[in-house]
């Protein structure tokens, strides 16, 4: 990436993270980062294409921070399982333009970004596919080839249905300290 789309990127994501998608405007960018009003917009279409991107560094990051723990040759598949819990929180929490759709969600839609949360779901579904995979293999998961599909949506929706109370209602820093308790109840659901 080169080095004015990058500027842009970081300037940007600070500033809807700090207003909103509403409240920032390209000229406020521009600004801020010391870049005509014509540079943003070489880089980018609108002001929606800009944040689909800041958003997208975001689950970039998500995915990475998260692909290190599917692929942790240390962790059994039940340690796996938790700290791939643990961890999605834990960057979502930090993921303020993330979170910025999730308002979005309650109030107006932001179309824009679908794709973005439709390829994590179908991404983390693999992720999480190929830790029960394994936990079946080593026998510390019951078998789910079967139910397998259903096991991981209802897995999507309940991390979807965190998202809310953690960050949409500000409760992430009290109920973090109950996260094991609430990955027990997941993992032990699947064991043998």
């Amino acid at each position: 990436m080169d080095n004015t789309k990058e500027k842009i990127l970081q300037v940007a994501g600070r500033i809807f993270s700090r207003f909103g998608f509403y409240k920032t405007s390209m000229d406020e960018i521009a600004r801020t980062s010391h870049k005509a009003k014509g540079s943003l917009y070489y880089h980018f279409a609108s002001k929606e294409d800009l944040f689909t991107e800041v958003v997208a560094l975001e689950l970039k990051n998500l995915k990475k921070e998260l692909a290190m723990v599917v692929t942790d040759p240390e962790l059994d598949p039940r340690e796996k399982i938790k700290k791939y819990l643990l961890t999605r929180m834990a960057v979502l929490y930090r993921a303020s333009n993330y979170q910025e759709t999730l308002k979005a969600d309650f109030f107006e839609h932001f179309e824009f970004v679908d794709h973005l949360r439709a390829d994590l779901d179908h991404w983390e579904k693999e992720q999480l596919k190929s830790i029960i995979k394994k936990g079946i293999e080593t026998g510390e998961f019951a078998d789910q080839h079967e139910k397998m599909d259903v096991l991981l949506d209802v897995f999507i929706m309940v991390l979807k249905g965190l998202e809310i109370p953690f960050f949409l209602q500000n409760k992430y820093s009290e109920l973090s300290p109950h996260f094991d308790d609430l990955i027990n109840i997941l993992v032990k659901g699947m064991a043998a």
